[in-house]
């Protein structure tokens, strides 16, 4: 046989030329292929090799444009497929080896010249035309094209074992799938104990076969986590499953991931190898029901309605095919042709106490293995049937069902605890719902996984109990609730309408108040000087509320004098770094402002003396003149004498150069101090009296500056000891770094993560405080 002449470089298709070499020398074109002889002959050399008697009933098929022979190594003697009844169909050559002179296809080119000399042997390629492939497509039959278009399918893992979804996005998941995005497909998945050959079951029920989902003979799972494959044929997405009673370490997330699965799915086979039907595909049926109903129908119901679907996605859930296979015993329903299997098991689940109500349908059907294989064809019908039918679940895009997958995944996830382990159901409530649980009285949280990334609230059914060590009580108002209002109060420092010094004196003076949006205030604790009740028996209600992990305090936390006669010190120290000054001296402008009489200049606006203009240094001291208030250096403020004008007698206090050669002038009686410059007169005496010892007392509270911030803390404040690092940017607090609370939340932050100012009513700060970048973009009142 010659040569087949063929230009692979160019890509294209040449004359198909005599590959016998027996008569035309390899150079005539080839008109028949020869199954027998295996060979492409041309005129001559066919009538010539044929013309023997045990040769003329060779088969031989006239060669049309575009044709490509089918592979040789596929083929035994006499034409009997070998290696087509692996594959499903006879292949068609992709190769021809020019030193073995046989065609090869894909799959034999690699198994037999994949390695050794073989490798080197020079080979011409074939290109099957448009021609060849509509012809070998109307040559096939119903079966076979089925067969074809699944040659390709392969299958990807779509959620791991810790319930991770692998795939990025939507386009990612269509793109795996390989199918069109406006598709509308369904799902079908499958369940069952490990072992009981799910993945082998899909593999010849959707895809004839061929290895899609793998299997394996060893001891261990070979399906970890959910696989996925789209069937080109039934247009569907085929899901396999981790085998129940596998060895796993992650048994309830597992179990969890199964439910998801179910709740996606249109279709679900239960596949089950025992020779009777166990109690536990009962109760895995019946428990699945009941938690699908219960948590995943209003989750389902809400994706459908936030993600705008026109498709229904929780009507009713899927249809169940219950497929059992036998060795020994006889099917379910063969002792009594009167009654249909799913008659019987009805009447199993009913004796259980499991009710599979969640379920459209539940079909049974069986089939007895006298001698392997399986029969897959009774269940490859059933699918089929129930595929078909549109009336209770109608396909819909690959990108919905992603969208389903994806809500559940975020929704239902996170780690169970080991204590909330139940093995009495296999889809426990503690399996969906929260598992915060009250630190007062122990009972858990009933809303669902993961409610709080929506600002949903813990809940409770049960009461709490009162705890001295949480102190969770919550006040109401009295007068509002008679009304029917509910308001809730706190006692705090001071009202919102008084400024923060004032409120700091009527706090000191009246104790704290309890203030009403509504009523205003309605409680203050010294209001009397004996006498005063409790709040609980006059003005306000008492109700008791859950503590759950993670949230703050109830009453306790809003008195709050101490912090704030703290913050207006660390004001003080902050005015101190920033200008760097000592702390006496800003200690000492700061009181002088606080304090000064009206006509006095602010230290703010004295930088230069007024009669000298020398610039004032850091270490300069500024001196106020008694007589006309502007400031001066120590040398042009030197003199003293009473100024009683001024209110300031009979004593000589400090007066400028300026003021002390015109002591004989008088003011005019408008300049004369009222009675309110009076007072502060007198608060300007007092404050000189204790000026030079200020700045060693603020020197000596340096040392015990952070014992005292402890004890002033409020109770919902992080301890400075605790916080290491900033709440929000993670950057660990040194002595270049500061550590700021923030009034809301009392969590510790850097200045660039709580410089915000807000009011917090709910803590007691009626007045813009500093708060985190977080709670500063909630909405409402803090």
């Amino acid at each position: 046989m010659s040569a087949h002449t063929q230009t692979a470089e160019k890509g294209q298709n040449t004359t198909l030329l005599c590959q016998e070499s027996y008569v035309c020398s390899g150079t005539d074109e080839a008109i028949f292929e020869c199954d027998e002889c295996r060979s492409l002959q041309c005129q001559r050399c066919e009538e010539e090799l044929h013309q023997p008697e045990r040769l003329r009933n060779h088969e031989r098929t006239r060669i049309r444009p575009g044709h490509v022979p089918y592979c040789d190594s596929c083929k035994g003697a006499n034409g009997n497929i070998m290696h087509a009844s692996m594959t499903g169909s006879r292949q068609i050559a992709a190769v021809r080896c020019q030193v073995c002179k046989i065609n090869l296809c894909v799959e034999c080119q690699k198994r037999t010249h994949a390695g050794g000399n073989r490798r080197k042997h020079p080979v011409t390629v074939y290109h099957a035309g448009k021609a060849q492939e509509q012809e070998e497509e109307e040559g096939m039959d119903e079966e076979t094209k089925r067969r074809k278009m699944t040659e390709k399918v392969v299958s990807f893992l779509l959620v791991d074992e810790t319930e991770e979804i692998q795939v990025r996005n939507e386009e990612d998941f269509i793109k795996k799938l390989d199918c069109s995005p406006d598709q509308h497909l369904k799902v079908v998945s499958i369940f069952g104990n490990t072992g009981d050959g799910k993945s082998h079951t899909l593999n010849h029920t959707f895809f004839y076969g061929r290895e899609v989902f793998k299997t394996s003979p060893a001891q261990e799972s070979c399906t970890v986590g959910v696989w996925a494959a789209y069937d080109p044929v039934c247009k569907v997405v085929v899901i396999d499953t981790e085998g129940l009673l596998g060895a796993t370490v992650n048994l309830s997330q597992r179990t969890r991931l199964l439910l998801k699965v179910l709740a996606i799915s249109d279709l679900v086979i239960y596949r089950t190898r025992a020779d009777r039907l166990h109690n536990d595909l009962f109760k895995f049926l019946g428990d699945a029901s009941e938690a699908y109903l219960k948590h995943f129908t209003k989750e389902l119901k809400a994706t459908t309605a936030r993600c705008g679907l026109d498709v229904p996605l929780s009507t009713l859930g899927p249809g169940v095919i219950i497929f059992h296979e036998t060795v020994y015993t006889k099917l379910l329903g063969s002792d009594h042709p009167s009654e249909v299997p799913e008659k019987l098991i009805q009447d199993r689940f009913r004796k259980l106490s499991c009710f599979p109500e969640a379920f459209s349908s539940i079909h049974y059907k069986g089939t007895r293995t006298y001698n392997p294989p399986t029969d897959f064809s009774g269940l490859r019908r059933a699918v089929e049937q129930q595929l078909e039918n549109n009336t209770t679940r109608s396909p819909r895009q690959p990108g919905v069902i992603y969208k389903a997958l994806k809500a559940l995944s975020d929704r239902f996830s996170g780690e169970i605890p080991d204590d909330q382990m139940a093995h009495s159901s296999f889809f426990p409530d503690e399996y969906f719902t929260c598992s915060s649980v009250c630190l007062s009285c122990g009972c858990g949280c009933k809303k669902s996984m993961n409610h709080a990334k929506e600002g949903v609230p813990h809940e409770s059914k049960s009461r709490c109990r009162y705890s001295h060590q949480y102190d969770n009580r919550v006040y109401t108002c009295k007068a509002c609730y008679e009304r029917g209002m509910e308001v809730s109060v706190v006692p705090k420092t001071s009202a919102s309408t008084d400024s923060p010094w004032l409120g700091l004196a009527k706090y000191a003076w009246s104790g704290y108040v309890i203030e009403c949006p509504n009523c205003g205030v309605v409680y203050r604790s010294r209001q009397y000087w004996f006498g005063n009740q409790d709040p609980v028996n006059t003005v306000v209600r008492t109700e008791i509320e859950h503590v759950w992990p993670g949230t703050d305090g109830f009453l306790k936390d809003n008195n709050n004098a101490a912090q704030r006669l703290l913050d207006g010190m660390n004001f003080m120290a902050q005015s101190v770094s920033e200008l760097s000054l000592g702390p006496t001296k800003a200690v000492t402008s700061w009181l002088t402002d606080q304090i000064a009489p009206a006509y006095w200049r602010p230290n703010s606006q004295i930088l230069s003396c007024n009669k000298c203009n020398t610039p004032f240094k850091d270490n300069d001291t500024k001196h106020h003149c008694r007589a006309c208030g502007e400031g001066f250096c120590d040398g042009c403020s030197s003199k003293t004498r009473p100024v009683p004008e001024r209110g300031w007698g009979p004593a000589p206090v400090r007066v400028c150069d300026t003021c002390y050669e015109n002591r004989g002038i008088q003011l005019d009686v408008a300049e004369l101090p009222s009675d309110e410059e009076g007072g502060t007169l007198i608060a300007r005496k007092v404050g000189e009296a204790v000026q030079n010892t200020l700045g060693a007392v603020v020197t000596a509270m340096d040392i015990p500056l952070g014992l005292v911030k402890d004890a002033a803390r409020p109770a919902y404040w992080v301890p400075d000891h605790e916080i290491l690092h900033c709440h929000n940017c993670r950057k660990e607090f040194s002595i270049k770094l500061s550590k700021h609370h923030c009034r809301a939340c009392g969590q510790g932050f850097c200045d660039e993560c709580s410089h915000d100012r807000r009011a917090v009513p709910s803590r007691g700060w009626d007045h813009p405080v500093r708060v985190c970048f977080n709670c500063n973009k909630k909405p409402g009142d803090l």
